[in-house]
């Protein structure tokens, strides 16, 4: 007992139980086994993983079992429902699932300091963070789980996502080897494997009068760089072709209605000697004399290498931009929220795609106003040539935007033409240095014409969004080689336990594979135009309708790196991401040459012909951010319930609808029953659905926290905040 006159004790209670235990249950012991594809094989497993849903302090998740497979990294969680189960899904790649190319860096935890985790480790965190390709994060806490497990998953994963490996050893090869052999579902794709491919699209675009498929290349005794078939003018010789292995060969990619043609040529090595240099440029003149004659149209040389940024650049620009948007948390969303034009100036990506979205401009008016021959020049024509070429045909040829049409053309310029996936995504990690996003930056290219003109595609954002997310899933051949050669070679190779023959790759244009018919139809435009329609008010009304997206605003003169402000930050933060009207643009700081400005405004000023021409628009924040593709993991970023994705799944609802009472129509018998008017909805529930995209479910929960006193403190220092005169778009009265 205390005195009268002695104090009370202060409370000493101390607590030693966890947040991840008071916020979860005690995990149930089920035994939860993955799904595995054919030539799938369990490496390694941890139970008792804990998965946070939502890292912003509260540390609310899921216990379940993390597993690595010579495919995926895994997450299996005994709390599945048909509630939680997403209505649309990747058949290959599940929600929690990463495949092991798509894992970009991995971090460990060790007392709540980040560590990037590389080869072998002395100490094993107590969580781990994965950051994809995709730009998902995922968070484990391994604070609860055996030690040996740990040791036996970390060093699994790090094994088998992190270190170098062989081309063979590849799944692409496992799954080839054991999936049963099944039909080619290219749906109508032209492969351009074939010298019929060559010969029907030479008839197509009306090149077959000036131009040739050569079959010089069969057996790859010219160059091994090169497809089997190309096509080269017809004045070219066969001894032209043999003498520098393909290279100074003016190689066809695409003829112009009016006869002028898109070609591309690989560059001699620059650093020779003076008598091979003098040979190859005597060589070179030859050539160009023997293309500048009748009946050819006169030529345009274009470098590629000093006309545009170079790979490193783009590599450069590219992991800054993506670090904008691999958020682990909420609060950390907010926080760099507040600078966000900043951040997304510093990065130079959106920058990089205007000035290759130019250069394609530069070339479609030499071709289409001046009739000239356009020969782009680059040390492999297999990276920034792709680019350039590709988006060339899709703004001037509409059978590129159609679905089969762009699949195609991805073939021909990409697939066949030699860009090397294998090394540019680093499918293998043998080197960071030959690592660049070339395939990536032409879809955020083709991405800004499908926002910018959405009735002139087939396909739609989201079919461009899946498709970059294929790069990273080794069951499809289509983006895991550099050369044609290379897949022949390995294609040949007898399957790697049944010795049965040759391998037999999926394509992944058969989409089958990974979605069934209600997700595909997502990836399918119910706006496309099939006529052309040049009027006017439509045009204005796209316009204004594309300017709610992300994009960033330019001033005459550079502020602090705290511009981009709102007047009403407490209210309005998201909006810095998800729309604004900007009261003051000017266009790029570069200036035009006073052609392709003519050229350019002249086309603007006109209706659009969805079937004909199509420009994109490059001034300023015309450019924008592919808001699907970068924000779809992001709560913050979503419309709870709303969006493009639940407009579109009303959209598909109806025509299903009409579909169907129209077959009822059509039907004369009377058996026809009544219940099959009213097809099932699309979606049945978007609450925890990405308002981006329709394969996603939200991790965790947006719930907007109080900024750092750091942040207001910063905030308070800036004397012209309210003077700020941005204006906002009420995106809460139209969504689209």
């Amino acid at each position: 007992m205390l005195g009268s006159g002695a104090r009370a004790a202060k409370p000493s209670f101390v607590s030693y139980i966890s947040p991840e235990e008071v916020h979860i249950k005690e995990p149930v012991e089920k035994e939860v086994n993955p799904h595995l594809l054919p030539g799938e094989l369990l490496l390694c497993e941890a139970s008792t993983v804990y998965k946070y849903i939502q890292e912003d302090g509260s540390n609310r998740g899921t216990y379940g079992k993390l597993v690595c497979t010579n495919f995926k990294i895994a997450f299996l969680d005994d709390s599945a429902s048909d509630d939680n189960e997403p209505q649309l899904k990747n058949k290959i790649v599940g929600e929690n699932d990463i495949t092991l190319q798509c894992v970009d860096q991995i971090y460990g935890v060790y007392d709540e300091k980040k560590k990037l985790l590389t080869g072998q480790l002395r100490k094993y965190p107590e969580k781990l963070i994965i950051y994809c390709k995709d730009l998902r994060v995922f968070n484990f806490c391994l604070r609860y789980t055996k030690e040996e497990e740990v040791k036996r998953i970390v060093s699994g994963i790090l094994h088998h996502s992190q270190t170098p490996k062989l081309l063979k050893r590849l799944f692409l090869f496992s799954y080839a080897s054991a999936a049963p052999k099944t039909t080619d579902g290219r749906n109508q794709t032209v492969m351009f494997d074939t010298l019929e491919d060559w010969r029907d699209e030479l008839e197509r675009t009306k090149g077959n009068v000036k131009y040739k498929v050569v079959t010089t290349n069969e057996g790859y005794g010219v160059s091994e760089k090169l497809p089997l078939y190309f096509v080269v003018p017809i004045c070219v010789s066969e001894e032209s072709i043999l003498k520098y292995e393909g290279r100074g060969i003016p190689i066809w990619c695409w003829s112009c209605h009016n006869g002028a043609a898109l070609l591309k040529m690989s560059a001699f090595p620059k650093e020779q000697d003076d008598i091979a240099s003098q040979t190859q440029k005597a060589f070179l003149d030859g050539i160009y004399k023997t293309i500048s004659k009748p009946p050819y149209e006169l030529l345009k040389m274009d470098d590629l290498s000093s006309s545009l940024p170079s790979l490193q650049d783009i590599q450069t620009a590219y992991t800054k931009f993506k670090q904008l948007f691999l958020i682990d948390n909420s609060t950390d969303f907010w926080a760099t929220d507040v600078k966000w034009f900043s951040l997304l100036e510093s990065t130079n990506w959106l920058e990089i795609i205007r000035q290759v979205l130019k250069k394609a401009i530069e070339v479609a008016e030499c071709l289409e106003r001046q009739q000239t021959n356009v020969l782009l020049i680059e040390e492999s024509a297999t990276d920034l040539c792709c680019v350039i070429s590709s988006l060339v045909q899709v703004m001037m040829d509409s059978y590129s935007r159609t679905k089969s049409g762009f699949q195609s053309l991805i073939q021909k310029e990409w697939v066949i033409g030699g860009h090397g996936f294998l090394d540019r995504c680093n499918h293998l990690h043998k080197s960071n240095k030959e690592e660049a996003p070339v395939f990536l930056l032409l879809l955020n290219c083709v991405w800004q014409l499908v926002q910018q003109y959405p009735p002139a595609f087939e396909f739609t954002e989201t079919y461009l969004t899946v498709l970059s997310d294929s790069l990273y899933v080794p069951i499809f051949s289509t983006f895991f080689f550099n050369s044609q050669h290379q897949k022949d070679t390995s294609t040949s190779g007898e399957s790697l336990k049944t010795q049965s023959g040759p391998f037999r790759f999926l394509t992944v244009w058969d989409w089958s594979v990974q979605f069934d018919p209600k997700a595909q139809a997502f990836l399918n435009n119910p706006f496309y135009a099939e006529k052309p329609k040049p009027d006017r008010s439509q045009r204005k009304t796209a316009r204004f309708k594309h300017q709610r997206q992300l994009s960033l605003p330019l001033t005459q003169a550079k502020t602090s790196m705290k511009r981009g402000f709102f007047r009403e930050e407490t209210d309005h933060l998201i909006k810095n991401i998800l729309g604004k009207t900007i009261g003051k643009f000017i266009n790029s700081s570069d200036e035009l040459p006073n052609s392709f400005r003519e050229f350019y405004d002249s086309w603007h000023s006109k209706p659009v012909d969805y079937h004909g021409l199509l420009l994109p628009r490059i001034d300023g924040p015309e450019i924008k951010v592919w808001a699907q593709r970068y924000l779809r993991w992001i709560p913050e970023a979503q419309l709870h319930g709303g969006g493009t994705i639940a407009t579109t799944a009303k959209i598909l609802d109806l025509m299903e609808e009409v579909r169907s009472l129209q077959e009822k129509m059509d039907e004369e018998r009377s058996q026809a029953v009544s219940g099959d008017v009213h097809s099932v909805p699309m979606l049945r529930n978007s609450a925890r659905l990405s308002s981006l995209f329709p394969f996603a479910l939200l991790q965790r929960q947006s719930i907007k926290p109080a900024l750092p006193t750091s942040t207001w403190k910063d905030l308070e220092d800036e004397d012209d905040l309210v003077k700020r005169d941005d204006e906002f778009v009420d995106l809460s009265s139209d969504t689209s």
